[in-house]
């Protein structure tokens, strides 16, 4: 009977340590080999392209372009490339954005080793992962509208502590369409007023600090 074949896996990890964790944990496993290692974005792709692995286990913030943006570029040339998105963050705007980008799970680097070896072993058989505390924060917003571009704009300025005239300066129109960007933001977020709609977009990643 023939042997299965491992599965090849690449690591796209920026901080040293959990990297050579990670390489520890998947050289323990039989069924598993480490078949290229990556920095950043750019070392991802390359090996990526070079080594065309099953399972890729990807960092969400990587220096650069970070982990979705990365996972959105690989997909881009290999739409069946099956990525695992790794991350200390639970926030469920970066959760949402990477899976609708195409990740086939999203877990918490705080999960247990055997755990994550298994979510490994479960894409790599076709399925999909989200842990239960993960989905539960995606299905608390599951209706929620998405913000437009412009109301993300108008809310980064916000959360930098501009008034509504220097966000019309800033963004180049009239400050009655600030107006109705504000309220439209504000209503799709179910926010009191401005300042706390960025506390919620914070809160559910929508905005970095």
């Amino acid at each position: 009977m023939a042997q299965a074949q491992p599965i090849r896996i690449l690591s796209v990890e920026d901080h040293p340590v959990f990297r050579e964790g990670l390489a520890t944990i998947i050289g323990s496993q039989p069924d598993m080999l480490l078949a290229a290692q990556a920095a950043n974005s750019v070392e991802a792709l390359i090996e990526f392209r070079l080594h065309r692995p099953d399972i890729t286990l990807m960092d969400l913030r990587l220096p650069g372009t970070n982990g979705t943006d990365t996972l959105i570029a690989i997909r881009g040339e290999f739409p069946r490339a099956r990525v695992i998105m790794l991350t200390t963050s639970d926030s469920d705007g970066e959760i949402q954005r990477a899976m609708r980008s195409g990740a086939s799970a999203y877990i918490l680097k705080s999960m247990p080793k055997g755990e994550l070896l298994n979510v490994v072993r479960s894409v790599h058989a076709g399925q999909r992962h989200i842990p239960p505390e993960v989905a539960a924060r995606l299905a608390e917003h599951l209706g929620d509208e998405d913000l437009t571009t412009r109301e993300l704009e108008v809310l980064r300025l916000i959360r930098d502590g501009h008034r509504n005239k220097q966000i019309a300066d800033q963004l180049a129109i009239a400050e009655t369409t600030v107006n109705f960007h504000i309220k439209n933001l504000v209503d799709k977020l179910g926010a009191n007023d401005r300042t706390h709609a960025v506390t919620i977009a914070l809160r559910r990643g929508l905005l970095q600090i």
